[in-house]
């Protein structure tokens, strides 16, 4: 890369820093660090959202479906997530947000004790966090990527720059600094997507290349689905985006938690669904033209950072590398923080006694140092990416087939409709999608269709099928879900562990 590239890339970086160091002087308390203390207006909580949900995962992974099947990637990469959201607007964002102005909440995993039991929120922390750990080094694996082509920097030194830069300001700062820098890289790369479409569309003849380059691409690239994207991945994976995305992925959740009011936390929900069916079609535009632009590479993956490197001058290269990081920074730092909220809050207390009792001064050094081993660990793991079946291995197969078990008891548990269920089909409906992920995918060898689903299915059915034919319904779980279902004062009082319950 030209000197000019280094200059924008470094500034992203020292400004990504001195928004983490600023936003440090915001957080006195762990609710300031984990939840920003309720205090995010939606359309920073929307943007935020919207930017922790996708990485350079988009720029390696899904942009080599995009140069070898063309939209589907669209469909059941993105779509999915903006009907997904737009469901969680309506069914989760406000019982989130009534989770910490009612019940105190800071993790979200905190309530699984009282709803369920101990031993499940254990079970669904334990395995989420390990899922984490390899979701997120996916990410990485997938950033170190894009600076290998755009420079030559071994994978294991790019893991190390861009895991060490995140680190710093969202370990100082929390959640405010993870939203704050999540805008910052949402100006920043929306600036990068428009100078590589506009680069892009120049190169196709100007703005008729916008409807006239589908005529030029094969047949099947204008396909919603293929033989191995189904109709059938596409329903499931609104379904799992669906739970997913609101909450699911605990640090999404933090952001509906994090809105003054459930009216807030809605519209930042909504923001974020526009977002997800309409953005990524001006960052994709590219990705579908790029077997018209650059034919015949050997590794789709590249696509799009090789036609960066071909097209833009120095200076837009680094600008357009410094949007791709912002994405993978967004995500790791928001789920850093979730991760961080549930060892401290859920996972400590647990282990060791004297966690229950710690002072404010102590909780947050123990976030910030359970931050600093998480992000380290995912790290580490990112070095071995490759061996685990790749990016789009861990972060479709792992990732989206896993999910679904641990988000149906967490995500359902809130709704009156589910009330009859209780840990028992918690913990069965868990054990067995993970059971079932196991057997399709390494017994059976199954198709993705089948990966992706068997899962998440089986879950739901033992969880509401079990409620109703084994029901567990408790007045302490009537009070819980009756307390977040509605907006009206609700009174609370101490427990004698210190949680907050309806009175």
């Amino acid at each position: 890369m030209h000197l000019l590239d280094w200059i924008m890339v470094s500034a992203y970086f020292v400004l990504m820093v001195v928004i983490g160091l600023w936003s440090h002087s915001r957080v006195n308390t762990v609710s300031d660090f984990f939840t920003a203390g309720g205090k995010m207006p939606w359309w920073l909580a929307g943007i935020s959202h919207h930017m922790s949900g996708y990485s350079a995962v988009l720029f390696v992974a899904y942009a080599g479906v995009a140069y070898t099947d063309g939209i589907t990637v669209y469909f059941w990469g993105m779509a999915s997530i903006g009907i997904g959201v737009g469901i969680g607007s309506w069914l989760f964002a406000s019982r989130w947000n009534r989770l910490r102005s009612k019940l105190g909440v800071s993790s979200p995993l905190e309530y699984l004790a009282k709803r369920f039991n101990v031993p499940t929120q254990q079970a669904l922390a334990w395995s989420g966090s390990l899922l984490k750990i390899f979701d997120i080094a996916a990410k990485w694996f997938a950033v170190a990527t894009i600076l290998n082509v755009f420079a030559g920097v071994p994978y294991t030194w790019g893991i190390i720059i861009t895991g060490s830069i995140t680190l710093i300001y969202c370990t100082v700062g929390g959640l405010w600094a993870d939203a704050l820098t999540d805008f910052g890289q949402f100006v920043i790369q929306a600036i990068a997507a428009i100078v590589m479409l506009w680069v892009v569309l120049d190169k196709l003849g100007g703005v008729s290349g916008l409807w006239t380059v589908w005529g030029d691409l094969p047949p099947s690239h204008l396909n919603p689905t293929t033989s191995k994207f189904t109709t059938v991945v596409l329903l499931v994976y609104v379904l799992v985006k669906t739970l997913e995305y609101n909450g699911g992925m605990w640090n999404l959740a933090q952001r509906y938690m994090a809105a003054p009011n459930t009216f807030e936390a809605r519209r930042g929900a909504r923001l974020s669904s526009i977002l997800y069916l309409v953005w990524p079609l001006v960052m994709m535009f590219p990705m579908f033209a790029a077997p018209l632009l650059i034919p015949n590479i050997s590794n789709p993956n590249n696509a799009y950072a090789i036609m960066t490197t071909t097209f833009l001058p120095p200076g837009l290269v680094g600008l357009v590398l410094a949007g791709i990081f912002s994405h993978t920074m967004a995500m790791v730092s928001s789920d850093a923080n979730a991760i961080s909220a549930v060892i401290t809050r859920d996972m400590m207390p647990v282990l060791w006694k004297k966690a229950k009792n710690f002072t404010e001064s102590q909780g947050l050094l123990a976030a910030r140092v359970s931050t600093v081993i998480f992000v380290v660990l995912t790290m580490a793991v990112a070095t071995q990416a490759e061996k685990l079946g790749g990016v789009l291995g861990i972060v479709v197969l792992w990732v989206a087939a896993l999910m679904g078990p641990i988000s149906v008891p967490l995500l359902l548990g809130m709704l009156p409709a589910f009330r009859r269920s209780g840990s028992r089909a918690a913990l069965i409906s868990w054990a067995g999608g993970l059971i079932a992920y196991a057997i399709a995918y390494y017994g059976y060898k199954a198709t993705l269709a089948v990966t992706v689903s068997t899962p998440i299915l089986v879950s739901l059915a033992l969880f509401i099928g079990l409620g109703f034919l084994m029901p567990e319904r408790k007045a302490s779980t009537d009070a819980i879900i009756d307390t977040i279902d509605r907006d009206d004062d609700v009174a609370v009082s101490k427990s004698q562990d210190g949680t907050t319950v309806p009175a």
